[in-house]
């Protein structure tokens, strides 16, 4: 999902969110007891939330919230789960239906069945007979293209995964390393559903022959080698295909001076996966009550209306409003890519090993 949040302070980002987040909340750290009046939310660099928002909260809560932000969201989750004896924080936000397996095979974390679940489609809530991981949000990883490249070459976008192998693109797609990024690990699920467990490595065969880059992470793909973005435009950036979401157009248009009428960039629908991120109550947290009035905030009307535009990613509550314009310049995706998560759990590891020893050698 991870937004999206996925642009930093000076560019546009994309991705499951993407604006970073400005140092919020104050008081004692986590480490205080049960009684403290701070809750900390350990996440990826992309969360981010209204400070209108948040200080609603904080105002009827009577917390004040703390963010720890590390890394991509697989970054994010090894951390968690390389310090869940001693928890950094109360909550943490940004698992995704990739790596959720890994969080609950691990004892993240603890039951807890939040308020206003009731309003959260049923197939969204992929933990609920054990309320362990809670869903706050669902995104489209989707391969992004530079419109004005397009045009200027007077070549079609492509539409499919088949499309991205054929020598027009040759040289042209970046992606993430599906090892450390979320957005990265999305695009190889997608493919291993579409070609199935034994031909998807033939198809990035063909992609990596076809110049195929890999970078480590979202930011880097999209900011920094994707020609269609205001950061990729500064870099001097010279792929104008890129692995990110299907909300990324939006951030485009919004963050620009002066406002397009449309897009620069597009989104071939033929290449998404779809995305849900969870949070969940941390094992160990020293602040249970908090971290539970701030998983209940995750899933309100007032936090579920206002990702859209801040971390650009679609909410999970089914009379959540949209924004005019995200729904004007993003692309709804009817018939994304998915998998089972039984499968994802029982192939991912295997998965990414022969993607690195197919790709990355």
């Amino acid at each position: 999902m991870s937004t999206n949040k996925k642009f930093t302070a000076i560019a546009v980002t994309t991705g499951f969110g993407m604006v970073a987040l400005a140092a919020c909340g104050g008081g004692s750290d986590s480490g205080s007891d049960s009684g403290s009046k701070t809750v900390t939310l350990v996440s990826h660099q992309s969360f981010a939330v209204s400070d209108d928002v948040l200080k609603d909260f904080e105002k009827k809560s009577g917390y004040q919230v703390k963010v720890l932000k590390s890394g991509d969201a697989g970054e994010a989750v090894n951390k968690a789960i390389l310090t869940k004896d001693t928890p950094q924080g109360d909550v943490f936000f940004g698992v995704d239906n990739t790596l959720l397996s890994r969080a609950l095979d691990n004892d993240l974390f603890t039951p807890y069945k939040a308020k206003g679940l009731q309003g959260i489609p049923e197939d969204q809530q992929l933990d609920a007979g054990k309320h362990r991981a809670t869903p706050v949000d669902t995104g489209d990883v989707c391969v992004n293209y530079d419109k004005k490249y397009f045009a200027d070459k007077k070549l079609d976008p492509p539409k499919t995964l088949d499309d991205l192998t054929k020598p027009s693109y040759k040289n042209l797609l970046v992606t993430e390393n599906a090892a450390t990024s979320s957005p990265g690990l999305g695009f190889l699920l997608g493919t291993a559903a579409e070609y199935g467990d034994k031909g998807w490595p033939d198809y990035w065969k063909k992609l990596k022959a076809n110049g195929l880059k890999v970078v480590d992470g979202w930011e880097q793909a999209y900011n920094e080698e994707f020609s269609g973005s205001a950061g990729g435009k500064k870099a001097g950036a010279d792929r104008p295909l890129v692995v990110s979401y299907a909300s990324s157009p939006p951030v485009e248009v919004l963050y620009a001076k002066p406002k397009p009428k449309e897009a620069p960039t597009g989104v071939a629908t033929g290449t998404c996966f779809r995305q849900t991120e969870f949070a969940g109550l941390l094992s160990g947290a020293k602040n249970e009550e908090g971290g539970k009035a701030l998983i209940d905030f995750l899933i309100s009307k007032e936090f579920q209306e206002d990702l859209p535009l801040t971390m650009f990613v679609d909410p999970v509550l089914e009379d959540a409003r949209l924004p005019e314009v995200y729904t004007e310049f993003g692309t709804k995706i009817d018939k994304p890519y998915t998998l089972d998560p039984e499968k994802i759990a029982g192939n991912r590891e295997d998965w990414v090993k022969s993607w690195q020893s197919l790709v990355l050698k």
